[in-house]
């Protein structure tokens, strides 16, 4: 069963993005999973994909640590990760961070250059405003596939935010 996230967003997709069942795409621990088909791009047999989780900030936990995990369940899976950079976004109000990781692992059968980049973004529970969620949002691409399908990860980040219709 997916996972759910912490508190409700809404978004948009670029064109030529499609939705996924986590369940049936191996991302059981996901709340969202998009594919990006392309059966004649660079590195044909690895999907491009974005993937929305998240979680509750815990106190005293910060971005960098919840990146740091981050960047250890991606090893758990990896023949090698390194982190090629990482920076703090937002505001004070709304601090955020994103880091890329470049990722050596089996998929498809084949042993494959990914790159990983991540967004992580705090929301205040509209709920109960003193507690804050981070969401996290995470576009994986073939190095070959990364800069063909960057803008399209920027624009769907842009249209990233907080679900306030009233739940009925």
């Amino acid at each position: 069963m997916p996972a759910t996230l912490p508190v409700p967003i809404e978004f948009r997709l670029p064109q030529g993005w499609q939705a996924a069942p986590p369940d049936e795409v191996g991302a059981p621990d996901v709340a969202f999973v998009a594919l990006r088909p392309q059966p004649d791009a660079p590195d044909a047999g690895f999907t491009a994909n974005i993937t929305v989780d998240g979680e509750f900030l815990a106190d005293g936990v910060t971005l960098e640590e919840l990146a740091d995990a981050s960047v250890a369940r991606v090893e758990s899976g990896a023949e090698a990760v390194r982190l090629a950079g990482r920076r703090e976004i937002g505001s004070p109000q709304a601090p955020g961070l994103t880091q890329r990781l470049d990722v050596t692992a089996f998929t498809g059968g084949a042993l494959r250059e990914l790159v990983q980049l991540q967004v992580c973004m705090t929301i205040q529970d509209i709920a109960d405003p003193h507690k804050r969620a981070v969401i996290r949002l995470v576009l994986t691409a073939t190095a070959a596939q990364h800069d063909g399908v960057l803008g399209d990860f920027q624009e769907f980040l842009r249209t990233v935010r907080p679900d306030t219709r009233p739940v009925s």
